[in-house]
């Protein structure tokens, strides 16, 4: 048999991956599954989007190779995205690389900058791939912690007190994914002192912004373009999820490096899915607002959901995702959420998946229409027998 690299030995496959393979076997063999459990947009993307498509099909450019950097126009599409929604004013031509989704950024981050011992600051709770990105090139992740008492938001004095020397890499997310913390600028300009002051290539993953009233990027604070890196895309805020475009923004020295990873792991974005994206960015402040209403009814619906559960819900003022606390001080989310799946049929999120202190905490996605919501009201209210 053919053993596998060492660096397996340290990941195991994505939770969801494994999860939904059982969520789908129940739906299979007829259980009326209800899946709230992963941010995978309902909506459709904006209108104009499609004739974008269509026309770019019939181009005769479509066909081939593109460039590694994405058409000129998309660029400048991202660098006016940024303006419009951060009033953040970046260079179209070195400042901005577009991606096939911004997930693999991370590992394109983590490849250029990471050698074999060096340590990572991963958010926990947070998205497994920090973790799972650091391991995969032989770095250590070090966790630093946020909590629910400090409104999930980085205890600065705490990290002051970590071990820092072997440091290169911190990974921060806000808004904050899975809690929904909207974080704000004067948590960037703290975060930002201190990666200037430990010499931290600071990366900020930023793809659900345009989900809150308050838009907010780690390029508006002073010193950012020196040691910061932010990731994008147009998944959530366009309901893309599955055309897998993002954008990798910073200063042009920092993206040279990434470049060098990139450029030997792709062969360009196709040209009609860059067309389309143009079209989604250019979009207007109106369509924008009308899907954060939709979200804001599902949020409404999915507090009550919450409530006949007797759980907490945590309260945010924007975002994909109602993250909620589980009742009398229970610990076991897994348990709870296979016992939801099983009697209920319905799925969520556990918390624990996020890391330790996602322990006692469950997420539902907003990405369920409201007929839905309800009845999933109505199955856990009246204990529906299925």
């Amino acid at each position: 048999m053919i053993k596998t690299a060492t660096r397996l030995d340290s990941v195991q496959e994505y939770y969801f991956a494994t999860k939904l393979r059982e969520v789908r076997a129940l739906s299979d063999s007829g259980k009326p599954i209800i899946n709230t459990g992963i941010g995978n947009p309902d909506l459709l993307p904006p209108d104009h989007v499609f004739p974008a498509l269509a026309a770019a099909l019939q181009d005769p450019k479509a066909h081939g190779y593109q460039s590694y950097l994405g058409l000129p126009e998309l660029r400048e599409a991202m660098s006016q995205f940024y303006k419009t929604h951060y009033k953040v004013t970046l260079d179209a031509a070195s400042e901005i690389i577009p991606l096939m989704g911004s997930k693999e950024g991370i590992l394109h981050i983590s490849m250029a900058f990471l050698n074999p011992g060096d340590a990572v600051l991963i958010p926990d709770p947070g998205y497994p791939t920090y973790a799972s990105a650091t391991r995969l090139c032989e770095a250590i992740p070090v966790v630093y912690n946020l909590k629910e008492e400090n409104n999930w938001l980085p205890d600065f004095e705490a990290l002051e007190q970590l071990d820092l020397t072997k440091v290169k890499i911190m990974w921060t997310n806000y808004p904050h994914m899975p809690t929904g913390a909207a974080g704000s600028k004067e948590v960037f300009e703290k975060l930002i002192a201190f990666a200037t002051k430990h010499e931290i290539l600071l990366v900020n993953d930023n793809p659900y912004s345009c989900l809150y009233e308050d838009r907010i990027s780690i390029h508006q604070v002073a010193g950012s373009m020196k040691v910061a890196l932010e990731l994008n895309s147009i998944s959530k805020t366009y309901n893309m999820a599955g055309w897998r475009v993002g954008m990798l923004t910073g200063n042009t020295s920092l993206l040279k490096e990434v470049m060098k990873v990139k450029t030997n792991m792709d062969s360009g974005m196709f040209y009609g899915i860059q067309k389309g994206a143009i079209a989604a960015l250019k979009t207007d402040q109106e369509w924008l607002q009308k899907q954060n209403n939709i979200y804001k009814t599902r949020r409404a619906l999915t507090i009550q959901l919450a409530e006949a559960l007797h759980l907490e819900p945590q309260i945010q003022n924007g975002g994909l995702f109602l993250w909620c606390k589980l009742p009398g001080g229970m610990k076991d989310d897994k348990a709870f959420v296979d016992q939801l799946l099983h009697e209920n049929h319905i799925f969520i999120a556990p918390g624990s998946i996020f890391g330790k202190n996602g322990e006692g905490y469950v997420r539902f996605s907003l990405c369920v229409k409201e007929e839905q919501i309800k009845e999933m009201i109505d199955r856990v209210s009246k204990k529906v027998a299925l």
